[in-house]
C-alpha cells in the first residue's frame, strides 16, 4: 500500500514537515520515490514512527533517533541487546530515586525529633566526606555552588571548615539528590525550599513526582518494545 506523506502525518499525529525530517534523519527508512518525485510511504513507516514516539518519551529524542537507525542495521541479537539496555538504565534511575527518597525520608524524620545542637555534633570536612563516601573536593564544590554552608573556625594555620548539624543535613540531602540524577540547579532549588520551610517535604514531593515520571517512561518503553519487536522480526 502506497501512502502519501500527508496520509502518514494524519495516521501518526506528526506534521508533514516532521515526517520529512524524521525520514531525513534516518528514524524511518527512506521512502520510495515516484517518477514525479513524490514520496511513497508504507504501513511500515507508520509502525516505525509509532515506535519512535514511545521510545523518545522513554529515553529522549536524541537517543531514540540513534536507536531507530541502529535497529535497522544491527543483527537481531544486537538490536535486542540495545533495547534491553534502555530497560536497565530506567531501572537504575528508579533504584536511585527510591534510594534518594528513603534517605530524604530518614532526614525528614530526624528533623522532627532533633534536640538542640551542641558543638560535639559538628564534623570536620574529612569526617563528613568519609561519612558520605565522597571526596573532600566534592564538599568544597557543593559549598561553591551554595548547596552546603559550613562554618569557618580559626586555627593556627588560618581557618578550617566546620559542619554543624544544618550543614551536615544539607550535605546528606545534596548527596541523595545527586545520586538520584538531579542536576546542580535542581538541587539548589530544593535546598532553598528546605531552608525556607525548615523541612524536606518539597524534596520528597519532587522525588515522588520523579518516580511517577519514571513509571510513565517505563510504560512508554514497553509500548515501544512491542513495536520494535515487530520491526526486528520483520528484518531479513
Amino acid at each position: 500500500m502506497k501512502l502519501t506523506v500527508s496520509a502518514v502525518a494524519t495516521a501518526t499525529g506528526y506534521s508533514v514537515q516532521q515526517v520529512r525530517d524524521l525520514e531525513r534523519l534516518g528514524v524511518i527508512a527512506a521512502a520510495a520515490r515516484a517518477d514525479n518525485g513524490y514520496r511513497h510511504f508504507t504501513a511500515d513507516h507508520i509502525r516505525d514512527l509509532d515506535a519512535y514516539r514511545d521510545l523518545a518519551r522513554a529515553v529522549g529524542p536524541v537517543t531514540a533517533r540513534h536507536a531507530m537507525r541502529e535497529i535497522r542495521s544491527l543483527s537481531h541479537e544486537q538490536a535486542i541487546a540495545l533495547v534491553s539496555t534502555f530497560h536497565v538504565r530506567l531501572g537504575q534511575e528508579r533504584t536511585h530515586a527510591l534510594a534518594a527518597r528513603a534517605a530524604l525520608a530518614a532526614i525528614h524524620g530526624e528533623a522532627a525529633t532533633d534536640v538542640d545542637p551542641v558543638d560535639a555534633d559538628a564534623m570536620t570536612i574529612t569526617e563528613l566526606a568519609h561519612a558520605l563516601d565522597v571526596p573532600s573536593s566534592t564538599l568544597r564544590f557543593w559549598e561553591q555552588q551554595d548547596l552546603v554552608r559550613p562554618e569557618r573556625v580559626a586555627t593556627r594555620a588560618g581557618s578550617a571548615r566546620r559542619y554543624p548539624l544544618a550543614a551536615i543535613r544539607e550535605a546528606r540531602i545534596t548527596a541523595a539528590l545527586r545520586a538520584a540524577g538531579y542536576r546542580i540547579p535542581d538541587v539548589r532549588t530544593a535546598l532553598l525550599a528546605i531552608r525556607d520551610l525548615g523541612d524536606t517535604a518539597d524534596s520528597l514531593a519532587a522525588l515522588d513526582a520523579r518516580l511517577v515520571e519514571i513509571a510513565d517512561r517505563g510504560l512508554a518503553l514497553l509500548r515501544a518494545g512491542t513495536t520494535i519487536a515487530r520491526i526486528i522480526c520483520a528484518k531479513p
